[in-house]
């Protein structure tokens, strides 16, 4: 083969790649290889989100800046686990068309994919949870695996939209599912710009528009993408486990008020079905307390409780579950 066509193939290949970036309906017609190893063309750019940190040595910081990377922390967390989690994968509590999608956009901004790949790899996770069909188990395919290589890998990349045709069916979702780059490119420039527009005219604020850049989007992102991805791992590993389950779910107070309530993860393996996930006044969900302001509003409506049998089946194992047995489903 002369080096002119293979200069060509490179090219074509490389093309393809960035364009399944930008429109992931795209197909994938390369050789199928090694499931439970990453891939360069999705590690690259997960890379390259990381390195946009180191940009703080240039741009500096200020209490402006750190605050819009808090803010959107708290508010992308709340997108992804109200609605990425427990509204699009479990469907714990009703919204209107309106509200599904304004949440979807804002969850879209965590920069974690789109609705549909969002939920139907969850679902797939609780029917198969610490098995070798887990994509994402510690226990099974180890723990940087679990916490950020699977969603690296080609078998992790497209959409099964077979397991979530409740949510395929809406045109905006699909859409918002196959160019899940647009928002988060989006989200980006308006913080570039609105760094640049408080440098001009509030400059005693001390930001610019690279260093909202670098902190609203990429230190707020990269923090929240480890924070989400614990519930993965480090709920799987670390922790105390009220209920038997039949996998490894663990409940941990500080990945909970990290994860504004999803650390109470062996309770959500043992009924995924409730909108609540801490099931005790003393576990603390700051995501259920918001999602029940929501409701008190009409914002949202029928938000599923935790069923009394739960609470009786608690009390019955207050001396400590084993960690096999089986789990309630949604």
């Amino acid at each position: 083969m002369s080096t002119s066509v293979k200069k060509f193939l490179c090219c074509k290949g490389f093309g393809k790649t960035v364009a399944r970036w930008l429109d992931t309906s795209v197909p994938d017609e390369a050789p199928q290889i090694d499931p439970h190893k990453p891939e360069w063309s999705r590690l690259a750019p997960f890379i390259a989100m990381h390195l946009a940190c180191l940009g703080v040595i240039w741009v500096g910081w200020s209490w402006v800046a750190v605050g819009v990377a808090a803010g959107l922390y708290l508010v992308r967390m709340f997108a992804v686990t109200a609605f990425y989690h427990r509204y699009f994968s479990h469907r714990t509590f009703r919204a209107s068309r309106f509200m599904q999608f304004l949440f979807a956009v804002l969850g879209n901004t965590a920069v974690q994919r789109g609705p549909l790949w969002w939920a139907a790899h969850h679902r797939h996770h609780h029917r198969h949870s610490d098995t070798e069909e887990d994509v994402h188990s510690p226990h099974t395919h180890g723990v940087l695996w679990s916490h950020m290589g699977w969603f690296t890998s080609r078998e992790a990349f497209a959409t099964n939209a077979r397991a979530v045709p409740d949510l395929a069916k809406f045109p905006e979702l699909r859409f918002l599912d196959r160019f899940d780059i647009l928002v988060p490119v989006l989200l980006a420039l308006a913080l570039f710009g609105l760094g640049w527009l408080l440098e001009v005219a509030a400059p005693q604020l001390g930001t610019s528009a690279w260093q909202m850049l670098v902190w609203g989007f990429f230190i707020s992102t990269i923090v929240l993408y480890h924070a989400t991805y614990t519930i993965n791992s480090l709920s799987h590993m670390v922790g105390s486990r009220r209920f038997s389950t039949g996998d490894s779910s663990r409940n941990n107070f500080w990945l909970a008020l990290l994860t504004l309530g999803e650390g109470w993860h062996n309770n959500h393996h043992f009924n995924p079905g409730s909108v609540r996930q801490g099931f005790f006044w003393w576990e603390i969900d700051v995501t259920y307390y918001v999602l029940w302001v929501m409701g008190k509003f009409g914002l949202i409506s029928d938000l599923r409780p935790v069923p009394a049998r739960v609470y009786e089946h608690a009390k019955r194992s207050a001396g400590g579950p084993s960690p096999g047995g089986t789990r309630e489903t949604a």
